[in-house]
């Protein structure tokens, strides 16, 4: 397996290995935080304050008529 990625060019040179490496953390990073506040939205559905805040928030209509 190593001498595949090696053959491949992949590691052959340290600039690609680095770029490679840090490219794959980055996305990895975006996906795992998608998938974790996806996760995370889903049990906590309803008791959120983005779920909630229009029960609290007053309109700025309602404001201007005092």
């Amino acid at each position: 397996m190593a001498g595949a990625v090696s053959s491949s060019g992949l590691i052959r040179r340290n600039a690609v290995f680095l770029t490679t490496i840090f490219a794959s953390a980055f996305a990895f990073e975006i996906a795992f935080d998608s998938a974790s506040n996806s996760i995370w939205d889903t049990i906590n559905r309803g008791r959120q304050w983005k779920d909630i805040k229009h029960r609290y928030m007053v309109k700025d209509e309602e404001e201007d008529d005092d």
